[in-house]
């Protein structure tokens, strides 16, 4: 759970920051169509709050909040340090992150 919650905190923030006009320049070259933006931000909001369930799934909400404080901060960071040098890397990672922990939870 623990691995999920980051993966997911990163994963959300990464979407996120490609809904900005200036970072999906940065990523295609092109400004982000309005249905893609939106479609962005939606999943960037469902991966921070599927890394609050997951963070209180493990912990309970009571220290599930501290902790995914945390995720948020550490996932936001990676963001922060990739998006400028490799942001073709860091949309590809994104989906990795998104996509890993549902894949490791249909296979266990």
């Amino acid at each position: 759970m623990l691995l999920a919650m980051l993966l997911w905190a990163f994963a959300g923030f990464a979407a996120l920051s490609f809904a900005m006009d200036r970072h999906h320049q940065q990523l295609r070259g092109r400004m982000p169509s309005p249905g893609l933006r939106l479609a962005l931000r939606l999943l960037g909001y469902a991966g921070l709050l599927l890394a609050l369930l997951a963070a209180a799934a493990h912990w309970g909400w009571g220290m599930g909040f501290v902790a995914w404080f945390g995720a948020l901060s550490m996932g936001g960071f990676l963001v922060v340090l990739l998006l400028p040098y490799a942001p073709r890397g860091l949309a590809v990672l994104g989906l990795i992150a998104l996509l890993a922990p549902v894949v490791a939870g249909l296979l266990s």
